[in-house]
């Protein structure tokens, strides 16, 4: 069971923009409108006892529940299609393999370049979306530690959004470099390491009405370089998208309204609401996901 704060959430924030502001990034203005903000909000009864108990839910039954909405807005998708894309468009056409396809974004994709698809994923509701998505493509119900494809049968493998939501790296680095073929390339995309520990896991509802989150891991980057080594990978690139950079609120803008932690489903986005120039300074340049490109020796 995960205990979700909002005021947790947003002191977190305040004392991220704070230890920035310790370093000569912000000046005395900045860190006293900081500290009067954080007395404003230890004092707000309406955040008190707004916590909320959130069930642990396993990828299989999370994504089940998520499969419907899946395809709908997702950020995410921004950052990582446009690099995913001009990685996979310079490499040969051949065997690809979608790990942990979803609903077939990528294997859609790869199929329009004319790749052979094979999907694997552990949720048989995302597995109906994308053999439906991609009728040609041949998706089979498995785990990314146990891949159900033969040693060295394929040239690309995509995994994308997933591997946060694994214990260990290595093990499916592992199986990644099992099915590739001599030569043969893994493109990575993941919820960044900072996303992860601030909070950036997807949520659910449960069918009972209770809160639940995906079970998420965090994996920092010197992680996947080390699981990629030991599995025979090297790395080719590594890009690190950032939100784009948000000014800080000038005097002339007009008063905010007062705001609220939001519902639930919005958490952590919508908190920062509560505290907008301390999260501006806590999250500047801080990385929306990370996407890898490795080529196995």
């Amino acid at each position: 069971m995960i205990y979700e704060h909002p005021l947790a959430y947003v002191l977190g924030l305040e004392g991220l923009a704070l230890l920035r502001s310790f370093t000569g990034e912000h000046d005395r203005a900045f860190v006293e409108a900081r500290l009067a903000e954080i007395r404003g909000l230890l004092a707000d009864e309406s955040l008190a006892d707004a916590g909320v108990e959130v069930a642990r839910v396993d990828t299989v039954e999370g994504y089940r529940i998520w499969s419907e909405t899946y395809d709908g807005p997702n950020s995410a998708f921004d950052f990582d299609e446009p690099i995913v894309t001009e990685i996979v468009d310079a490499l040969p056409v051949g065997v690809a393999l979608d790990a942990a396809c979803g609903t077939g974004r990528l294997a859609a994709a790869l199929a329009e370049r004319g790749h052979r698809i094979l999907g694997v994923d552990s949720s048989p509701d995302m597995l109906a979306r994308a053999g439906k998505r991609v009728p040609d493509g041949e998706f089979r119900l498995g785990d990314l530690n146990r891949l159900p494809v033969p040693d060295d049968a394929v040239d690309l493998v995509v995994c994308s959004l997933a591997l946060a939501h694994v214990p260990s790296l290595e093990p499916v680095l592992a199986e990644f470099a099992r099915v590739l073929r001599p030569g043969g390339h893994l493109v990575i995309s993941d919820i960044h390491p900072e996303g992860v520990a601030r909070g950036i896991i997807p949520p659910v509802r449960l069918p009972d009405g209770r809160p639940g989150r995906v079970a998420t891991y965090h994996h920092r980057i010197g992680d996947y370089v080390r699981a990629a080594l030991r599995a025979g990978l090297h790395v080719r690139r590594c890009d690190e998208p950032r939100t784009p950079a948000v000014g800080r609120p000038q005097p002339q803008d007009p008063p905010r309204e007062p705001a609220t932690p939001g519902p639930w489903e919005l958490w952590p986005w919508s908190l920062v609401a509560l505290a907008p120039d301390a999260a501006k300074a806590a999250i500047a340049d801080v990385p929306a996901i990370v996407v890898w490109h490795f080529q196995l020796s």
